[in-house]
């Protein structure tokens, strides 16, 4: 696709249109408020000499002093982004070069010369299953060319072919290929800004805590300018979520423009198949991390993050049924869906990305199909993938072993004990995952088991009876989103629900309804545990009573745990803002107003 620039979609044009207008209203509420806030502090000047000229005295001195800070500071604040600079940690990252990785730069020179845009200023690697374009930023950003610097993830590489990282590199290159995507660039820096000034004030707070000790007299206008500053963030926020709720409309249309810059590249099939294996690739490699966290306390470490992370990925693929192809999973958006029964349709203006789903929905309207395909795993891009990859690892593990006597858990041995502990850690396939996402119900025990009409095995764990459980999943998760709706956690005005639209008023009469289809499905599970419970017993010969005795511990247990879980639930619902991207100075109020619950 070189130095072809593809059509923009209406809605690509629609959303670069009302960010343009976002930026120009911000534009114009912030100079307002600096031009008041000049004046102000003019004025300030200007009264505080009057007052020292009038009656010099140190009493004089000190208040002329304060008024001068009242301006002064309410003026810093309004012009400190300025000097702000975002620079990304690279204490993680490990620079690569042309030298050391030509296979590697040699298939980035080929995706920059066709996707038509610039050579990154550096490559680096990190230990993540991702890939992204960064760049330091501030907001003289906006007026000076930058080099972007390309982040490759070492997890990644492990689990993608060379024509799907390809896909991949092309659509994070197509971000800023196109004249028309430094929209959205300039965008960002501006929300930058307004992030700045709401939320990034460490320093102004040092600031204003400098002033204030000064003297008490001090102290008094310093609180003045508090208090107006506090007003001038109020204006500042609401253009915040107007520009913000713009920025995030763009930014979806713009990682459908990326998606389709790629599929220009290798045809869509590639960047489809990475996208429907990236959540298997990165609960594989979580895993393999929260099996090492359990052992930080013995100080031992993998030799090979990445290696473990195949084995994983392979192993829940086989237990999952997923085919092999080409040595990786060929996980298709049908499987992903299979127990997605959900009736709740929402779309999330607060999303920076669109969903998988509408993702390859529309790379799939492309219908642009690749020339060819090299279906090796990407490492091979690498001269020596092993030592890169034990590089990686122990760049990991450094942080936390730097004071312990280290172990090395050598493969073959990982590869035993996480199958083992995975193994341990399942329901016999016999249950047919009946119990993946359901406790047993609490149902009365009969004095004694009829061994007539009992139903078979297969009937009671069928494949139609399973889909039923994850569809009350589902309508649980539904149930719990329209709750965090209701109580105004998430800001969602309007929603569909079974083909028929609601707003936030009327979130509650439709949870009323909700639950009595609910209590009718658990009901059915209540029933179905029972038939469990009897056709168990029926086999039990002679009748000793223990199935009996290991049900009532069981329902024992189960009220206990039914009193400490509706605790976390009750905190989970509190914290739900966690699960969301949430301002800094927002997630302090909200920590204040749950422990003031707590309290309470």
């Amino acid at each position: 696709m070189k130095n072809q620039e593809i059509n923009l979609s209406k809605a690509f044009k629609k959303q670069t249109i009302i960010a343009i207008f976002s930026i120009f209203l911000f534009l114009l509420v912030y100079l307002s408020l600096f031009a008041l806030a000049v004046v102000l502090t003019l004025a300030c000047f200007y009264f505080a000499f009057q007052l020292v000229v009038i009656s010099p005295g140190f009493l004089t001195l000190l208040l002329g002093f304060g008024l001068i800070s009242f301006g002064v500071l309410i003026l810093i604040f309004l012009i400190k982004f300025l000097f702000t600079r975002h620079k990304t940690d690279r204490s993680n990252l490990v620079e690569i070069n042309r030298k050391d990785e030509p296979k590697l730069f040699e298939l980035i020179d080929d995706v920059v010369q066709e996707v038509a845009t610039d050579f990154p200023k550096k490559v680096y690697l990190s230990n993540n299953v991702n890939a992204a374009v960064f760049y330091d930023s501030s907001f003289w950003s906006m007026f000076l060319p930058i080099k972007k610097n390309l982040l490759i993830g070492v997890g990644l590489v492990n689990t993608v072919t060379v024509e799907e990282f390809k896909a991949i590199l092309a659509h994070e290159f197509g971000h800023f290929s196109q004249r028309t995507m430094k929209v959205g660039s300039y965008v960002y820096n501006m929300n930058q800004v307004i992030y700045n000034l709401l939320y990034d004030n460490d320093s102004y707070h040092a600031l204003i805590q400098k002033f204030a000790n000064i003297h008490s007299l001090i102290y008094y206008f310093v609180i003045l300018a508090i208090k107006l500053v506090d007003g001038i963030k109020w204006i500042l926020k609401k253009m915040y979520d107007f520009m913000n709720i713009n920025y995030m409309a763009l930014s979806r249309e713009m990682e459908f423009h990326a998606d389709e810059i790629a599929a220009h590249v290798t045809g869509y099939e590639p960047l489809k198949n990475a996208l429907l294996r990236l959540n298997l690739s990165e609960h594989a490699f979580n895993s393999v991390i929260n099996f090492y966290e359990e052992k930080y306390d013995s100080g031992t470490v993998s030799e090979n993050l990445y290696q473990e992370q195949s084995f994983v990925m392979a192993l829940m693929a086989k237990d999952a049924n997923i085919p092999i192809f080409n040595n990786l999973p060929n996980i298709t958006l049908e499987l992903i869906n299979r127990y997605n029964k959900s009736k709740l349709v929402i779309a999330n203006q607060w999303a920076s990305h669109p969903s998988i789903d509408d993702r390859i929905e529309r790379l799939e309207k492309t219908n642009l199909l690749g020339e060819r395909s090299d279906e090796q795993i990407a490492n091979v891009l690498f001269s020596n993938i092993d030592q890169t990859q034990k590089q990686i690892t122990k760049k990991i593990f450094e942080k936390h072993t730097s004071e312990k006597q280290v172990n090395q858990l050598a493969l073959p041995d990982f590869q035993s004990e996480f199958e083992t502990n995975f193994k341990q850690n399942a329901f016999p396939k016999i249950y047919n995952g009946y119990y993946d996402v359901k406790n047993p119900s609490y149902f009365e025990l009969p004095q004694s088991v009829d061994d007539q009409n009992l139903k078979t095995l297969e009937a009671l764990f069928s494949d139609e009876i399973v889909a039923q459980i994850n569809q009350m999943v589902t309508f649980q998760s539904d149930m719990e989103t329209i709750k965090q709706i209701e109580n105004g956690n998430l800001e969602i005005r309007t929603f569909d629900y079974d083909g028929k639209k609601y707003n936030k008023n009327q979130c509650f009469a439709l949870l009323q309804t909700l639950n009595v289809e609910m209590e009718e499905l658990q009901a059915q599970f209540v029933k179905n545990d029972e038939e469990i419970y009897r056709f168990f017993s029926s086999l039990e010969r002679p009748n000793t009573g223990i199935l009996r005795k290991k049900q009532e511990d069981y329902f024992a247990f189960l009220n206990v745990f039914e009193d400490k879980i509706s605790v976390y639930y009750k905190m989970s619902e509190n914290l739900a803002f966690i699960n969301y991207t949430t301002p800094i100075e927002q997630i302090h109020s909200n920590f204040l107003c749950l422990n003031q619950k707590k309290q309470n």
